[in-house]
């Protein structure tokens, strides 16, 4: 059974950091590709950032250079650093694989004050 849970949301000011971890099991976490998600109310689930399991990363253009993807394989765990914050990265995080199917977890909220 694949379960992803993430942990690591919360309130920040403008300006601030926060990390995003992602626990995975019931998967080959090495063999994964993984993928950071966000939404808010009333919009489309939207890409944020993904690694191969090489460890190549893609991101999108707004968090280019403020957000950084990482993995740590041996402890199964996904991360998402995200620096430079602005209000509009308020949204609930999602971590996700593919694996024949969509696997999400349940989401972490972050709320970014200005």
């Amino acid at each position: 059974q694949v379960q992803l849970v993430e942990s690591g949301g919360g309130l920040v000011q403008a300006g601030g950091s926060l990390r995003l971890s992602c626990a995975a099991s019931g998967i080959v976490f090495s063999n994964a590709r993984l993928d950071w998600y966000r939404q808010t109310p009333g919009k489309q689930r939207e890409f944020v950032a993904s690694i191969t399991s090489g460890g190549s990363t893609n991101y999108a253009d707004s968090v280019k250079g403020r957000f950084t993807i990482s993995r740590d394989n041996p402890k199964n765990t996904l991360y998402l650093q995200m620096n430079s914050l602005k209000s509009e990265d308020t949204a609930v995080y999602y971590c996700h694989t593919n694996l024949a199917l969509n696997y999400w977890g349940q989401g972490t909220q972050v709320t970014v004050s200005s």
